[in-house]
């Protein structure tokens, strides 16, 4: 999956003192859960860059090829988890929000399509704040599932389709 974050709108400073500091907004991005493939790391984070010119309209167009494989959209608790934060010089980074973007708004996309979505920002206890994300999201060809020999969660949530014994009474059994 190619996410491409795109633009926030109407962000709010942290502070309006004397030593408020001008917004440096970045975005990072997770996937929940994380790729069972990805043995290396549990959890593969992707960061835009600092944009030192937007202030609380900033714009990146940072696009992150990541790799999912069909078990993440077949778990209807996957999300793709998006922080915003802002850089500070002395403290370091700062969390203006978070939003999450469920599974089920992604959906199964024609391959190569792309779906625009726009989440409002939470702040860190969850309420709502006036800032917005935008992104970008095109589906890229599926890495196959493999079964994994202790899946029993992935296993409880399936959807199975069984045929009724009375469908086909019609039809004679050989004695």
């Amino acid at each position: 999956m190619e996410i491409t974050v795109m633009s926030a709108q109407g962000l709010k400073k942290t502070s309006s003192g004397p030593f408020s500091h001008r917004l440096r907004p970045f975005i990072t991005i997770t996937a929940y859960p994380p790729n069972p493939h990805n043995s290396n790391e549990k959890c593969q984070m992707y960061r835009t860059r600092v944009d030192d010119q937007g202030g609380v309209n900033p714009t990146w167009g940072d696009k992150f090829h990541v790799p999912l494989d069909t078990a993440f959209f077949q778990n209807r608790y996957s999300c793709i988890y998006v922080h915003l934060y802002t850089k500070r010089l002395i403290t370091g980074q700062v969390q203006l929000g978070w939003c999450q973007v469920p599974v089920t708004d992604i959906g199964f996309l024609p391959e190569g399509s792309v779906k625009y979505l726009s989440y409002r920002i939470l702040a860190r206890d969850g309420t709502r704040t006036p800032g917005v994300v935008n992104l970008a999201i095109r589906l890229t060809s599926f890495q196959q599932v493999a079964v994994l020999p202790d899946s029993r969660a992935s296993d409880e949530c399936k959807t199975v389709i069984g045929i009724p014994v009375t469908m086909f009474s019609h039809t004679s059994i050989c004695e």
